[in-house]
């Protein structure tokens, strides 16, 4: 049998709401509600055995789950607090199950690669509890083993679940994520407008998710300074296209430039680093990075977030500006007398000409001078210590 088939969810809806705008579960998010979302993340990582527990305004929410075709049960002593509905949802599982994650309902941005990545870890440590960590910060769903389930339905000491849980630790793991979401709840007004900034931009990881990713694989320093200075570029170049009414999406590029060159240094890295990308649950940000050393130019050129990556990168010698004849010059001295290479790299040079032209054409100013070292002033490691890119 398949491990996800041994595996269930128990979703907490049964709370409150107090401090929240409106019913938590049924806030908008998107075209769905919150609780449709944080369901479909869970099936979207193939896990289907849900179990979402109910209480305050459970008459609200029963037509939404059947129409879902979601297991529900009721917890009569929501009043009592969350960890009546722990119970509730524990005493409702199946006893040949290996484990379940918990979540709260209000937690709709927990990524599939994180539901992955918790059951692996459960599967090569056998720990009784895997939390989910994001910058040294545990988060939801914890991934609990079934032999925990006698403990929990036995326990009535005070504290809930935390206090329980605290007695196990020397069992339980912690797994560094990708994954912000699992930091994002519901509590007030803010936290939703906020969950909605982070919805809307869920398929482009933000800065802290890139500095996870490249440090998760091992990507040398060098290498980061470079990809920061070519995002830095690519926005630069971009914020001015905007200005001149283009529509680029600037969080996009960022992402693009920061992961760029995950895997250098290997074979046809570009491609390799997309594959790896996409399989984090970024297929927008791969796609932008397959094609950052070879980008084929048609008729007409099309000045996307790919083209603009593409410049930006010719114009970034290791860690500093150069211009695109710089960039392309030792290539070309060094394969002169290898016709096919000499061609290939003859193509990406006039390739990133006729972006830059294009840019030049659109800014109505040089590219020397959209992206000038005194523009560069405002350092990107600056931005990051005191910017979270509008998240």
């Amino acid at each position: 049998m398949c491990i996800k088939q041994k595996l269930a969810a128990i979703i907490l809806a049964g709370g409150y709401s107090s401090r929240a705008p409106a019913f938590k579960p049924l806030l908008p998010l998107g075209s769905l509600t919150v609780i449709e979302r944080a369901i479909q993340n869970f099936q979207r990582a193939g896990i289907h055995n849900i179990v979402v527990v109910l209480g305050h305004r459970a008459n609200e929410l029963i037509p939404v789950l059947e129409h879902l075709q979601v297991r529900y049960v009721v917890n009569e002593n929501y009043h009592a607090g969350m960890f009546s509905s722990i119970l509730t949802g524990v005493r409702s599982l199946q006893p040949d199950l290996e484990a379940f994650y918990l979540l709260p309902a209000d937690m709709p941005l927990i990524k599939s690669h994180t539901f992955t990545t918790l059951l692996r870890t459960y599967q090569k440590t056998g720990a009784d509890i895997i939390y989910p960590v994001f910058q040294g910060v545990r988060g939801h769903p914890p991934l609990i083993s079934m032999r925990l389930s006698p403990a929990i339905l036995s326990y009535v000491s005070p504290g809930g679940l935390r206090c329980l849980l605290n007695r196990y630790e020397r069992n339980a793991y912690e797994v560094e994520v990708f994954d912000e979401g699992i930091m994002r709840d519901i509590d007030t007004p803010e936290d939703y407008r906020k969950l909605i900034e982070c919805y809307n931009c869920r398929d482009i990881p933000t800065q802290q998710e890139c500095d996870k990713i490249l440090a998760k694989m091992k990507v040398p320093d060098v290498v980061i300074m470079h990809s920061r200075l070519v995002a830095e570029v690519a926005q630069k170049i971009a914020s001015r296209l905007n200005e001149n009414g283009l529509h680029l999406s600037l969080d996009l590029l960022i992402a693009a430039g920061l992961l760029h060159d995950l895997a250098k240094g290997k074979p046809d890295h570009a491609h390799r680093g997309a594959k790896m990308i996409k399989k984090f649950g970024y297929p927008k940000v791969a796609k932008i990075v397959a094609a950052h050393t070879d980008m084929n130019v048609g008729e007409e050129l099309l000045l996307d977030e790919t083209a603009i990556l593409y410049l930006a990168d010719k114009m970034v010698e290791n860690d500093h500006i150069v211009s695109i004849h710089e960039r392309f010059q030792y290539s070309m001295d060094k394969y002169a007398k290898d016709a096919a290479v000499f061609a290939a790299v003859t193509k990406r040079l006039f390739t990133a000409q006729s972006v830059a032209q294009a840019v030049e054409r659109i800014a109505g100013i040089s590219l020397d001078d959209v992206v000038s070292i005194e523009c560069m002033a405002y350092s990107f490691q600056e931005r990051q210590m005191n910017n979270e890119y509008a998240r």
